[in-house]
This record gives C-alpha cells, sequence and structure tokens, in this order.
C-alpha cells in the first residue's frame, strides 16, 4: 500500500463537539467558557509567546543537537539534518509542552496536582514535569501501554492508574472533577502548542536557511505548534507531516474539513495514535502545515532501521516515521532542498525494538523505491 495523502474533499461526517463528549464523557457544548472555533483561530501561538515559553523553559529543557545526516544523502537533496529530540528529558519531545502547561498554572492549582491520559509519553512528561515543579501527578494510562513508560512515569513519582483505552479519557475527567486536579490535555491547546513551538523556533535558530522540515503527526500538538513557529520566522520554509495509515485521524480531518474521531486505531507506532483530532490542534494544523501524508507500519519500520543503520541511535517509531517520510513520499518534493527531520521520541522496550527493526530490515528496499 502506498502513502495517503491529503484530499480537499469531504469524506467523513463526524461533528468534533460530539466527538469530544463521547470520547471524555463531558459535554463541552454546555460548558459556559468553553471557546468557539472562532476564538480557537484567534488563539494560535503567536512568535512573541513562543519566544516568551521558551524563556520560561531555559533553565529546565535541553537544548536538543541537530546534526548533518552521518550516511549517503540521498540522490537529489541537497542536505538532512536530524533534529534529535529523542534526547530531551522523559526521552520525547512532550516534556517541552508539560512543563510549560505546568507553569502557567497558579499557586493553589500547582498545590493540588496535575492528572493526565496517555498512551505513554505524555504521562512520563507530566510525571517528570509535576517533579520539577514540586507537586503531584496522578496519571492514567492506557492498559495495553508500554512496560518501559508505565514504569518511567512511576519513577519520577507519578501515581499510575491503568485502563482499558475506552475507560482512561472518563477515568482522568472524574479525577479533575472529583480530587480539583488540573487535566493536562496530551495535545490540545494554546500552551502545549508554545511548549512544542520553542522546538520549532530553536531548529531555525541552529539551522536558520532550512527550506522543508519533515515531523510526525499524532493528535497534532507537536506538529501544530513547531509549524507556527517555523512559518513565523521562515513563512517559505515547508513543513511536512506524516502519520500512520492505521491512525490517521488528522489526514481525515483535512479531507472532511473539520476535526474526526476514527472507530478505531492499528499501528506500531502508538504514540501517533490518539483515535481522534481536537478543533484546536485541527485548526492549528490545517493553518500551519503545507501537507500532510500517511505511511503504513512497514515503511515506518524501516524508518526506524535506516537510523539504526546510518546514525547508529534506536528510535521508537513515532521518531522512525519523519524520516521515512522524508526519503519516500517526500523525496521527490524535497529535490535539491535542505531538510530537517523531526527525531520526537526514543521511548520503547528492548524487544519490541527488536521485532520492529527485523520488520524495518526486510522493507528497506520498498522504501527507497517509495
Amino acid at each position: 500500500m502506498g502513502p495517503s495523502r491529503w484530499r480537499p474533499q469531504a469524506i467523513l461526517q463526524v461533528e468534533a463537539d460530539e466527538t469530544l463528549t463521547r470520547r471524555t464523557g463531558r459535554d463541552f457544548r454546555k460548558e459556559e467558557n468553553m471557546p468557539t472555533l472562532k476564538q480557537k483561530e484567534e488563539n494560535m501561538p503567536t512568535l512573541q509567546q513562543i519566544e516568551n515559553t521558551a524563556a520560561q523553559l531555559f533553565s529546565y529543557v535541553r537544548r536538543t543537537p541537530a546534526i548533518p545526516w552521518p550516511g549517503t544523502v540521498p540522490k537529489g537533496i541537497s542536505q538532512i539534518v536530524l533534529k534529535l529530540e529523542l534526547f530531551q528529558y522523559t526521552g520525547t519531545f512532550k516534556a517541552r509542552g508539560a512543563l510549560a502547561n505546568m507553569l502557567a498554572l497558579s499557586p493553589d492549582a500547582l498545590k493540588r496536582g496535575v492528572t493526565a491520559v496517555s498512551a505513554g509519553n505524555h504521562a512520563v512528561a507530566v510525571a517528570w514535569a509535576a517533579s520539577k515543579m514540586g507537586t503531584r501527578a496522578k496519571v492514567v494510562m492506557q492498559s495495553i501501554a508500554d512496560p518501559m513508560r508505565v514504569r518511567l512515569a512511576r519513577d519520577f513519582g507519578a501515581e499510575v492508574i491503568l485502563k482499558p483505552p475506552s475507560e482512561a479519557f472518563a477515568e482522568a475527567m472524574r479525577i479533575e472533577r472529583e480530587e480539583k486536579m488540573t487535566f493536562l490535555h496530551p495535545f490540545d491547546g494554546e500552551r502545549t502548542a508554545c511548549g512544542t513551538g520553542t522546538l520549532g523556533l530553536e531548529l531555525v535558530q541552529q539551522i536558520p536557511d532550512l527550506d522543508a522540515v519533515v515531523v510526525s503527526v499524532g493528535g497534532g500538538g507537536l506538529a501544530g505548534g513547531l509549524a507556527a513557529a517555523i512559518k513565523a520566522v521562515h513563512r517559505n520554509c515547508e513543513v511536512l507531516g506524516v502519520e500512520p495509515t492505521g491512525a490517521d485521524a488528522m489526514l481525515r480531518s483535512f479531507q472532511a474539513g473539520h476535526a474526526i474521531e476514527l472507530g478505531g486505531t492499528s499501528t506500531v507506532a502508538d504514540s501517533l495514535a490518539p483515535p481522534m483530532v481536537t478543533p484546536y490542534s485541527y485548526q492549528l494544523c490545517r493553518t500551519h502545515l503545507d501537507d500532510l501524508v500517511a505511511i503504513d507500519d512497514d515503511l515506518i519500520c524501516a524508518g526506524l532501521a535506516l537510523l539504526q543503520q546510518e546514525a547508529k541511535i534506536a528510535v521508537e517509531p513515532a521518531g522512525a516515521a519523519a524520516i521515512a517520510a522524508a526519503l519516500g513520499p517526500y523525496r521527490a518534493r524535497l529535490a535539491g532542498k535542505r531538510v530537517a527531520v523531526v527525531i520526537c521520541g526514543a521511548n520503547i522496550n528492548p524487544r519490541s525494538y527488536a521485532d520492529m527493526l527485523i520488520r524495518g530490515l526486510n522493507s528497506l528496499e520498498r522504501l527507497e523505491n517509495v
């Protein structure tokens, strides 16, 4: 199966507000202060807000390296740079958004603590950020989460509650309601976008003359925030997204013209597999991404194998999807350009990594011929 691309016709008719109600058990339409989509458009992060957030985060997060592609650059592409966000605290970019949200809390809210729901990486980041801010975290993780990520969240001091995927959001909402803890969404909201925007700002400071950036897309928090920052500095720099064919909620939202919910997801890239897109993250990505493709798990694993072979780094599938897209479906588009590829995370257990590495080695030739 080849990569899927965004097509401008509407193919799905799932209303975004009903999506959130079903998933969370919380009817946002009845909340008086819930912003409308128009208001959400007006709340896109500005360069000044992102720069302010970068200053707030400066003493907490790492300025992760951006290095030239250590292998042979594919014919036609001028240069590839890897933005190694896998070396961020907690092993992923998620630390930026979690801490950006927590730094905005009032003293009273911070004292009550925070809650979150996650397949893994966001929970780990919230646990880490809570430890830095001297507060407590109670995180709801899916019962199918990688045991290594569960252990990481507990090691950072969080209380971890395991729930089936269909019950996780509702449990976090219950904690928010009954225990008065602040809920930190895994990818939605202006503060999250400002946090991930600091990664984009950092990248264009390190490599000022980029022509394009390729980034993985899950719920859209990383891609949207990063793209907003890059476009604010270099309007002509393309930002190209990629998500798994088995979890292509953003691509289908682009096709539908509004945020949608999937009936289910199936991909090795569990960090890129939220079953829904929110109106804010949809608008953020729709405004700032230049293109979006979906690739299958074999190509994602091929990217994982290629990074091990050429760059000598072990990454999770979400971190491999971007390089697979850059060297696969986007290769012709990137001809003659200076390209950065965001390697967003590396939280994966050794056994799963070994299985995906073998699968990827068997798919390398296919990646070269996409």
